[in-house]
């Protein structure tokens, strides 16, 4: 099972969603103007949340006409729409969740939205693979291990940035600038804008948490 959750970041920077939209193990949930904007686009979500202040007070009743039943809180909490949304999504245990109109728009959302992937009751959850996807990026969280990349057709260079203090023994095979046991800091631009060689290449390192991004030029 995937959950796709279409977020209310600006629309430009949402990939198309159509080939997700009739596949029969994808399960669809919108977050505040999220909501709107999947059913204009037409595809009918499952859950709906957030306090829809985005959104005006006809597209509102028009919601609720739509959808029956929305999953509406007050403004003022202490967690965003897009967390009450992912942690409902983690409850599924599904294999993939994906986070559309999680990116540009305002800066705080976008790096809460990243930073909101490191809490400890979604990393340590090894089940569910949970990706931020726009126009441009694909980007995750991973924890100490090794791992294995494929190119991409639209996704030609791949970052790994430290979200931790410190990743130790950073190891990058088959990349054009290859890496080994090397140990690099926050605030270090030395994984940036790296290329596989091959097919397929692998990266591991020992400690920390890194941001894996994938991008277009």
């Amino acid at each position: 099972m995937i959950i796709c959750i279409l977020a209310g970041g600006p629309l430009e920077l949402v990939p198309d969603l159509h080939p997700y939209k009739d596949r029969p193990d994808v399960i669809w949930a919108g977050v505040d103007r999220g909501v709107y904007s999947l059913i204009r686009i037409g595809i009918q979500p499952n859950e709906a949340f957030g306090d829809f202040d985005s959104v005006t007070s006809e597209e509102l009743n028009f919601l609720q006409e739509q959808l029956g039943h929305l999953h509406i809180y007050p403004s003022q909490k202490d967690q965003t729409d897009l967390e009450i949304a992912l942690e409902w999504a983690m409850s599924k245990k599904p294999e993939k969740i994906i986070l559309f109109g999680a990116t540009g728009g305002r800066a705080d959302h976008y790096l809460a939205n990243i930073q909101l992937l490191a809490q400890p009751g979604l990393i340590n959850q090894p089940q569910s693979h949970i990706y931020i996807e726009d126009t441009t990026n694909i980007l995750f969280l991973k924890t100490p291990g090794t791992y294995g990349v494929k190119k991409l057709q639209n996704k030609k260079y791949i970052s790994f940035i430290p979200i931790t203090p410190e990743i130790k023994g950073i190891t990058l095979r088959g990349f054009k600038y290859p890496l080994e046991n090397r140990n690099i800091s926050m605030g270090s631009t030395l994984c940036i804008s790296n290329e596989l060689l091959y097919e397929d290449g692998t990266f591991s390192f020992e400690e920390g948490i890194l941001l894996v991004v994938r991008s277009s030029d």
